[in-house]
């Protein structure tokens, strides 16, 4: 049995109403969808504000609290010209100086180059590939020392990436000469095994002025250069990356540092890998000081996080 309604004039007052309120509310829900786009400007993802100003000096005045009257004219590298007709040589030894790994050194720097970037966007050891979204997509320098080169030189960085080689003992010296002269690998003498191959440009490898490791040792961890040999402390190369940001740069922001405590045995130390505070067992690294050592530049202001701490 088919029915019908009867015409809209057939009903009582009441009901023209509420079919001319449903009306109005079916319209401003077509206008409220068509203009969808616009709310979620307005009220979701504000406009990004201006990028902040760079100003010149900045980071230089805010960190001359803790570095006292530096210098930016010292080399960001080792070239061989240096060490012909030295007049001043290095007062310490590795980490902290060459004293004792001349004739290693000088057969590195006749092999490898020291020019600089025109520009200084990204520093450290650092993958961006999968990352891109929290530590951006360029790598000006990477710094690495035998045991940590355990990446692919052509695959996690960008063709004109800089490798620059933070020497903590002579027989990292002796490693790269064996890497880059196809010589007899070295074997001993190491915590963990370095690669036997890598792949990699002679142009792009760098050897960092171990002015930078002395600075971040004596300045920010207090640490002696002289140490007993068996209870050598020395900083990471993500602080001496901070503290050649610091005499490069004018505004320094850091990302992906938020040590664990040192008791959390469990708890990964980079972002990009499983590789726990164990494995730092050994290692003349003091994380927790470190972690306080980066707290008192955040909070004077030396540099910025992009990231929790």
């Amino acid at each position: 049995m088919i029915s019908k309604s009867p015409p809209l004039c057939m009903y009582p007052a009441g009901w023209k109403l509420l079919a001319m309120l449903a009306l109005v509310l079916v319209i401003m829900v077509w206008y409220s969808i068509s203009r969808e786009d616009r709310y979620t400007e307005l009220f979701y993802f504000p406009i990004a504000e201006k990028e902040e100003p760079c100003l010149q000096g900045e980071a230089e005045r805010k960190v001359s609290k803790l570095f006292g009257n530096y210098s930016r004219d010292q080399p960001i590298f080792l070239q061989l010209k240096d060490y012909f007709w030295v007049k001043a040589p290095s007062a310490y030894e590795l980490p902290y100086g060459t004293k004792g790994s001349e004739d290693l050194l000088l057969r590195v720097l006749a092999i490898t180059s020291y020019s600089i970037p025109e520009s200084i966007q990204r520093l450290n050891n650092a993958p961006v590939a999968g990352y891109e979204g929290d530590v951006g997509s360029k790598t000006t320098m990477r710094l690495f020392y035998p045991e940590s080169a355990h990446f692919n030189p052509k695959v996690e960085n960008n063709p004109d990436t800089l490798l620059v080689l933070v020497a903590f003992k002579a027989m990292d010296f002796h490693w790269i000469e064996t890497i880059l002269s196809d010589k007899k690998r070295v074997r001993k003498g190491f915590w963990k095994q370095p690669p036997l191959i890598w792949d990699v440009n002679p142009k792009q490898i760098r050897i960092l002025n171990p002015f930078f490791m002395e600075i971040a040792a004596d300045k920010l961890l207090s640490l002696p250069m002289q140490q007993p040999r068996k209870m050598k402390q020395k900083p990471t190369t993500g602080l001496v990356a901070i503290t050649l940001a610091l005499h490069l740069c004018d505004v320094v922001h850091i990302a992906g540092f938020g040590y664990p405590d040192a008791h959390n045995r469990k708890q990964t130390i980079h972002y990009y890998e499983q590789i726990t505070l164990k494995s730092m067992a050994g290692s003349g690294h003091n994380v927790s000081q470190e972690a306080l050592a980066i707290k008192r530049m955040l909070g004077m202001g030396a540099v910025r996080n992009l990231t929790y701490f």
